[in-house]
Parts: structure tokens; C-alpha cells; sequence
């Protein structure tokens, strides 16, 4: 159905005044029924093949060459009339960002309902009728509510099932779908992976999807290619390529996701494949990396014979909800509810459960960015729910945060550089601003960056560079405990697994005592002693994390298990 040969893809740098090479000469096929996926990391040409496939580039500053065939058809031969019939009719995308990607002053409804109009040419009322059906299709509750609702009204799975909706909406012969999954609790991926093989399979649709995480790609895909700096490194059956891989890129990403079977000192890297420090997919498995059953017990043994670092008791954190103008609040929302725990200096503590269960607002809570409803928190014995904010200000020098999204956190007018010089500054620490200077160039050498990196901007940093830069200020102040609020969920599983390895090297050197929050029980059982599982605001069970990962109790914990991809 698609056969791309030898396509180059260059996109001319206005600053530098020169063309580069973004996709180096790659060729594949994708036949009627199957799926082709395509992985790798970002910044390896994946998304920017699909655009070449849809022509979405601005082409005054693109240079596309090779052929790209769709049923016998040069789709870079056609005019922008012609490939404006294909493009969303026989092609159509879903793409990695729903809320980006959705306009936010038209509802869901309308949004969908336009492509049918335009290419189906029908009228509003049976537009509406065909969205309505698909919405159905793809499993939204309340279809005719959401047809209604606008994009910042609804969940990120349902937002993405618009997106799905809206793709389908012409009956394509081909649906790319680019990173449709990433950032989504692994239950909602997980149920977006089936419902996207059943309409497949019902539609006798092609499909390329693009991931930057194997495991999911091994639950999809018929054949895979293996992007790296622009190039193919390694394609072929899915089954081949998870079984036997070739190349050290493939091997590196299949061996760098977090192995709940095993408790591991440090997950391997791409680099050391690449550098071919590592040529065994299953070195990292060996009884080096392990850490021993006696380990485990000396170490548990070292952690609860102390008092708690944090103590959290009968803990709530309700939302008033207002039915009306002049109603009087009588129905809360409760974020958190009635929650009880234990930290201990030198613990990393996980906290799990899906997007909406109250992670988020229990760790603001903690930190007082949000204000209790009720309950006691008590930080080194001292209750910090009914200090001043002086004393507040105080306490943030022992806590601190990671926030989710390390883009938004940082300042897009500072440097990197103040913005972790900021913090030292604010609490007066060290005697000038030459020894500021010098301790946060020390910070980002510990974190893995470089002293020049100082007097960059955030938008010249990769998610993973952003990431460190937010580790190295939450370090700044030197604090005893620090809350990582997913701080891993939208990296790519390299870098993931460079972020996990320096979290527990920083808390290994430092003594760094930690709350890990995330909705990936894979990850957080690697990198936690012990984990809470949360649901509508309440623990549903809490234990060690193999007890947890393997003798799970309560039943939404073992949906939790039963959705993480290749498990």
C-alpha cells in the first residue's frame, strides 16, 4: 500500500544559513492490514518521516527527495489541491499531543464533524450523526455530552480518543499514528493499543505507529525499523527484532526499561551499547547488577529502625463543587481522603495509581503549595500545617520538588544558570555571587551537564537535559527529602533510565530522602522500597514493592500490573 524508497529529508538553519540532514536515505513498506512500527528516541526522525508522508513540512524551508508511493500514487508529485484529498481522507494521523492538536474554542464535536463535511460533503445534521457514531466506535462514554464538550473539559485518554475519532472519521486506508500513547497511565494506553488493532482489524486498515518505547511497539506492530540519527538501523519482523536483535541501538533500548522480575543497582544506558562497552543484550541481568536478598533486608533494617523523616496523618484535601451562582457548596470533590503514612530518612517511598487518583495533589499538599482540608503533616516531628510562612519559607531549603513537566517549571527568560543561582539567592546562602557561580556549576557536573550549559536557555535543552537542570536546582538548597512528581513519564526510556540511575546515585551520595509519584508501577517498583497504591483519593493497599509488584492484594493494583506493556 506504501512504499517509501530512499527518502531524504533536509531542513535549511536560519541561524547557521545551512541545510541539514534530518532523515538520512531510508526505504520501507507497509502492507494493506499490517502495522509497521517505527522506534526510537526523540530527535531520531520518526515524527518528521510521517509529516513527509502526509506533506504536513513547510516546504520553503524543507527539501524532501526519494519516492514515496501510496497505491501506485507519487504523493510528492502531487499539487496542494491533490494532496489535500488525500490528507485526512486516505491518510490520516493521530497525533502525539491531543491538547495541542485540538482547537480549544471549538467543542470535540464540531472539530470532528468539520472533516466530514468537507470531505464527505454532507450536511450538519448527519455530520453530527456519523460523529456521534464514532465517538461510540471508539468507546467514549456519554458520546453526545462529549460531542458538546470542549478538549479542556474531558481526560487525556478521552482527549485522545477525539483524535482517534477524528482520524477515522473518512475511513482511511492508512492511519499513522504518532506517539498516541506517551504520557498516558499505562491502563488508558493500554486500552487506546486494543481499541486502535480492533478497528484494524474491523476496518482492514494499515497502520504506522510511532513509538519511542518498544515494549508498546511490541504489542502492536507486524514489522518494526529501528530509528537512530536519521537512518534505519535495524528493520524486520516484530518477532525477530524483540528476539534477536542486531544492532547495538535495538539492544540498548530493549535492555534500558526497568525488569520487575529483578531488583537492579543500575539500568543500562544506550551509550553503553553504542560505545560497545556493552554487547550482550542481557549483560545488565547479570548477579553484579543484582541486589541480593541480604541487601535488601540490611538495608530495610538501617531505614525503619529510625524515627519518620515525614509522618502524614488522617490527611485530606478537599474541592468545593458549586451546582449553581447562588447555591451553597454541599458536594466536595476529595482529592485526597482521610490518608495515613511513613517516610524514613534515606527512602524512597513510591506512590502510584492513575491520572485523577490524587497523587499530584497529595505531594503539593505536603509541600503546602496546596492547603490541607484537615489532617496533621508532620515534617522531623514539627507539625508544618500550622506554621507561618516565614517558617514555610524556612522548611523549603530540607524540601523540595520535581515537577512533571520540566519545561514549564523553568523560566523561559532565565538562563539555566539563574535559575538554579535563583534559590541560593532567595535564602542567602554561601558569602558572594562568585560562590553561587561556582556551586551551580558544581550542580549541573553532578547531574551530568557541562559548565558551559550555564549561560543556556531551556529551549536549547532536550527533555532529558531539562530534566537534570530541574534535579540540580531541587539540589541547590541541599535538602533532606525532595518529592519527584513524574518526573520520568514523558522521557524517552533511554533517558528515563539515565534520570532513574542519577536519582539513586544523588540519594546514595547525599542521603536524599524521596516521595517517587508516578502511574508506571514498572518503573516505580525499580527505583522504591516501598509503594502506596492510590485510587479516588485513598490508599488502596500499601507493602514493599516486590510484595506489591507480585502478591498484589487489592484488584485495581493488579489492573495496574496487568496493563504495563510486554507484561
Amino acid at each position: 500500500m506504501l512504499n517509501v524508497s530512499n527518502l531524504k529529508i533536509d531542513f535549511y538553519n536560519r541561524d547557521e544559513k545551512s541545510w541539514f540532514d534530518a532523515v538520512k536515505t531510508i526505504s520501507f513498506k507497509v502492507k494493506e492490514g499490517t502495522v509497521l512500527g517505527i522506534v526510537g528516541e526523540s530527535g531520531s526522525g520518526k515524527s518528521v518521516t510521517s509529516f513527509s508522508i502526509m506533506r504536513l513540512h513547510d516546504e520553503r524551508s524543507t527539501k524532501i527527495s526519494g519516492e514515496i508511493d501510496f497505491e501506485a500514487t507519487s504523493l510528492l508529485n502531487l499539487s496542494s489541491n491533490e494532496i489535500r484529498q488525500i490528507r485526512g481522507n486516505q491518510i490520516s494521523m493521530i497525533f502525539q499531543e491531543p491538547m495541542t492538536s485540538l482547537n480549544p474554542v471549538f467543542t470535540c464535536g464540531e472539530q470532528v464533524a468539520e472533516a466530514i463535511i468537507l470531505h464527505q460533503k454532507t450536511n450538519k445534521k448527519t455530520a453530527r450523526e456519523r460523529t456521534i457514531a464514532l465517538f461510540n466506535e471508539v468507546q467514549l462514554p456519554r458520546p453526545e455530552k462529549i460531542f458538546d464538550s470542549y478538549p479542556h473539559q474531558i481526560s487525556g485518554g478521552q482527549k485522545q480518543r477525539v483524535m482517534i475519532a477524528m482520524a477515522l472519521s473518512c475511513n482511511p486506508k492508512l492511519l499513522i499514528a504518532d506517539e498516541p500513547t506517551t504520557a498516558l497511565d499505562v491502563t488508558v494506553q493500554k486500552t487506546i493499543l486494543q481499541l486502535l488493532l480492533k478497528l484494524k482489524e474491523e476496518r482492514n486498515m494499515a497502520m504506522i505507529f510511532i513509538s519511542h518505547d518498544l515494549g508498546v511497539i511490541n504489542e502492536i506492530a507486524d514489522e518494526v525499523a529501528v530509528m537512530y540519527k536519521g537512518e534505519i538501523v535495524e528493520q524486520g519482523a516484530a518477532k525477530s527484532i524483540f528476539e534477536n536483535p542486531q544492532h547495538p541501538y535495538t539492544k540498548g533500548l530493549l535492555a534500558c526499561r526497568p525488569t520487575p522480575a529483578l531488583q537492579l543497582k543500575k539500568l543500562p544506558v544506550v551509550a553503553d551499547f553504542l560505545t560497545g562497552e556493552v554487547k550482550d543484550a542481557n549483560a545488565h541481568l547479570n548477579a553484579e547488577n543484582q541486589i541480593t536478598d541480604k541487601e535488601i533486608s540490611s538495608r530495610r533494617a538501617a531505614l525503619y529502625a529510625q524515627p519518620p523523616l515525614l509522618k502524614v496523618e488522617k490527611l485530606c484535601t478537599w474541592y468545593p463543587i458549586n451546582n449553581g451562582f447562588f447555591s451553597k457548596t454541599k458536594e466536595y470533590v476529595k482529592a485526597v481522603d482521610s490518608i495515613s503514612f511513613d517516610v524514613f530518612p534515606g527512602e524512597t517511598l513510591g506512590l502510584v495509581g492513575e491520572s485523577g487518583c490524587g497523587k499530584t495533589t497529595l505531594g503539593r499538599t505536603i509541600l503546602r503549595l496546596i492547603e490541607p482540608t484537615s489532617g496533621n503533616i508532620y515534617f522531623e516531628s514539627n507539625d508544618i500545617t500550622t506554621i507561618d510562612r516565614i517558617s514555610l519559607r524556612k522548611l523549603r531549603r530540607n524540601v523540595q520538588i520535581i515537577f512533571q513537566d520540566p519545561y514549564a517549571s523553568l523560566n523561559p527568560k532565565l538562563t539555566v544558570g539563574q535559575s538554579i543561582l535563583e534559590p541560593l539567592i532567595v535564602h542567602k546562602l554561601h558569602n558572594n555571587d562568585a560562590e553561587r557561580k561556582q556551586k551551580v556549576v558544581e550542580l549541573l557536573l553532578k547531574v551530568g551537564l557541562k559548565e558551559e550549559h550555564y549561560d543556556r536557555y531551556p529551549h536549547e535543552f532536550s527533555g532529558g537535559q531539562r530534566q537534570r537542570v530541574v534535579i540540580a536546582r531541587a539540589l541547590a538548597l541541599q535538602p533532606k527529602f525532595i518529592i519527584c512528581d513524574e518526573s520520568v513519564s514523558a522521557l524517552d526510556v533511554s533517558v528515563q533510565a539515565q534520570v532513574l540511575n542519577l536519582l539513586k546515585d544523588l540519594q546514595s551520595e547525599f542521603g536524599l530522602t524521596y516521595i517517587f509519584i508516578s502511574h508506571d508501577l514498572a518503573v516505580v517498583k525499580h527505583i522504591s522500597d516501598r509503594i502506596l497504591v492510590m485510587n479516588k483519593g485513598k490508599i488502596e493497599e500499601e507493602g514493599f514493592a516486590e510484595d506489591i509488584f507480585f502478591a498484589p492484594k487489592a484488584d485495581y493494583t493488579k489492573k495496574l500490573i496487568d496493563a504495563i506493556p510486554g507484561n
